[in-house]
């Protein structure tokens, strides 16, 4: 159970859930724009609970348990989908795991940075958004000027662990995601990538 299994979340109106094999349909659906590295999306999952089971844990025993999953696809590359929540029975179940998701993503999201590239050689610099001012560097390396302006970031990153913000991504993506599909009344279905199933 160790291994990283692929899956993905979505959500249909109650009444458009198809059994599998058929396809799950695409013209009213939520789905939660995730990262593609599912290794985020897991970690996203590692703490956070719902029904006083790690969340993490809930999605493998409904794709990989005794039970077979048996309700559409949500497409190509993945096997048939479980319910992970249905309203109204699961709303405060599932609005205080997109809370706990929130908060884990603001309590670890650590110190933040702006980050450069030097245009000549693509040397990356950090520095950490308290200290910010507009200044130009020479490049460690190549030597040609990089300017540090705020206005002209790539963007801000988590100074402890690049990856966390992709992590933190996750974790305000998917809290969104629950809360829209709650306030529609539709379930959430998982689904993981063929082949990656326990049965």
């Amino acid at each position: 159970m160790g291994a990283s299994v692929g899956f993905r979340f979505v959500s249909i109106p109650g009444h458009r859930v198809v059994t599998h094999p058929q396809t799950l349909p695409t013209d009213e659906r939520l789905e939660p724009e995730l990262p593609p590295l599912q290794e985020a999306v897991e970690r996203a999952f590692a703490s956070a609970e719902f029904r006083d089971v790690k969340a993490k844990d809930r999605v493998r025993a409904l794709l990989q348990g005794d039970a077979t999953p048996g309700l559409g696809s949500p497409g190509a590359g993945f096997g048939a989908s479980a319910v992970f929540a249905q309203p109204p029975q699961d709303l405060p179940a599932l609005l205080r795991l997109a809370d706990e998701l929130e908060s884990l993503a603001r309590h670890e999201s650590g110190e933040r940075a702006l980050v450069w590239k030097c245009a000549e050689c693509g040397t990356r610099y950090a520095v950490p958004v308290a200290l910010v001012r507009t200044v130009s560097i020479r490049c460690e390396r190549c030597g040609n000027p990089v300017e540090l302006n705020p206005q002209r970031s790539l963007g801000e990153e988590s100074l402890i662990d690049p990856f966390l913000g992709a992590v933190n991504g996750c974790r305000r993506e998917l809290a969104a995601f629950f809360r829209e599909a709650m306030a529609r009344g539709w379930p959430v279905l998982v689904a993981s990538e063929e082949g990656s199933s326990g049965s």
